[in-house]
């Protein structure tokens, strides 16, 4: 399985950034798709993860209300758009997958994308 994100980069604080994720083309469906970051001398933690239908989400209690995640319009792709950025958001931002079909058989792994970089800056 292949995560390509996009999206990364530097902001002000009060700014906002768009990540996005896309999966293998060869993936049929993929049960929950999410994104997790790490800031420097922190462990990785969850920002949010949504569901293959979309019809359920969660958030990290840090980034409710400022964070939307959604599936996007091409075939199995993810987006997080990040309004009103703290400097504390600042993190590598690593998207998430598990769950996946394909033509006939299921792989119930965990895969993670190499992650992008955000960096807000006060």
């Amino acid at each position: 399985v292949q995560l390509l994100e996009s999206g990364g980069g530097l902001v002000q604080a009060g700014g906002s950034l768009r990540l996005s994720c896309a999966a293998s083309e060869s993936i049929r469906s993929i049960n929950v798709m999410g994104w997790y970051r790490q800031a420097p001398g922190k462990q990785r933690e969850l920002v949010a993860v949504i569901s293959r239908g979309a019809d359920s989400t969660n958030y990290a209690d840090s980034v409710k209300g400022r964070f939307t995640i959604s599936r996007g319009d091409a075939k199995n792709t993810v987006n997080l758009q990040m309004n009103s950025l703290k400097p504390e958001d600042t993190a590598v931002y690593y998207c998430y997958v598990a769950g996946i079909w394909g033509d006939g058989s299921f792989d119930p792994k965990q895969y993670w994308a190499k992650g992008t970089l955000v960096t807000v800056s006060s």
